[in-house]
């Protein structure tokens, strides 16, 4: 199914973690995020078998929400990303209809197609990314009747609960919750070496990539990036990593330094 990360040094200093990661994407062997349109990109899904949630009207967070309030408020602004052969997830990011997902699910793909939450299936185009921050952002050809773009978050506390959306393994539109257990933790991920990454517990799984990691208002605090894997199985072991949103949406156009995301 997709790729998932590579082997992450164990660091020493503060953020650095023991052990192999492997991000994700699942889909033939290549492993949602909100956000601001970048402001170049000009207006203008993979499939899944379970139903979706019906879109609502773009929400105001103000108090904290049950993990099943979070869903319903934000599940209409999740979308999986079909890549060739790989399966990821995204998030609307915009009134346009921009998604913003991770740049592993959609690299090296010369077709990218979108399903967002109402059904509404479409091909889309690669907007922007940045490999480094493993970060891009998708505009597809066709909108759906409703957008719902996500709200983005704010700061991030250890030992906050978090809710993570996706379609981990193909399970479209599932949901997690956890806490935040870490945070400036660092991964190798090969040709990139991911930096202040958010480290947390709510199960993601190969198919998560590129979904949004909320707070408990329903605000996307991060994009879901890659799992810690000590055992090389592509499983599970209860250590998730996602790019902070301000970290993704920092400016850069991908060539600059690690803390650089796409440019807004």
């Amino acid at each position: 199914m997709e790729r998932v990360p590579q082997e992450a040094d164990a660091a020493e200093a503060r953020g650095a973690v023991a052990g192999r990661t492997r991000r994700f994407v699942a889909g033939g062997g290549v492993l949602v995020v909100v956000a601001l349109l970048a402001y170049w990109l000009g207006s203008s899904g993979g499939s899944g078998e379970e139903a979706a949630p019906r879109p609502s009207a773009t929400p105001t967070p103000s108090a904290t929400l049950t993990a099943a309030e979070v869903f319903e408020r934000v599940g209409p602004s999740v979308a999986v990303i079909q890549a060739g052969r790989s399966l990821g997830t995204g998030v609307i990011a915009a009134e346009d209809g921009t998604i913003l997902t991770a740049h592993h699910v959609i690299e090296d793909a010369k077709d990218v197609t979108v399903t967002f939450a109402d059904g509404t299936r479409t091909k889309a185009v690669v907007a922007a990314s940045n490999p480094k921050r493993d970060v891009a952002a998708l505009r597809p050809a066709k909108l759906p009747e409703i957008v719902v773009p996500a709200t983005i978050g704010g700061g991030v506390a250890v030992g906050a609960p978090v809710v993570a959306i996706g379609n981990p393994l193909g399970l479209t539109y599932s949901v997690s919750t956890g806490v935040v257990s870490g945070l400036n933790r660092s991964a190798d991920e090969g040709d990139r070496d991911l930096s202040g990454l958010i480290q947390f517990d709510a199960s993601v799984n190969p198919g998560s990539s590129g979904g949004p990691l909320l707070d408990a208002r329903g605000l996307v605090i991060g994009i879901v990036v890659s799992i810690a894997d000590p055992g090389g199985d592509e499983a599970f072991a209860g250590i998730a990593f996602a790019v902070p949103i301000g970290e993704a949406l920092g400016g850069g156009d991908g060539d600059g330094p690690p803390g650089e995301g796409l440019r807004i």
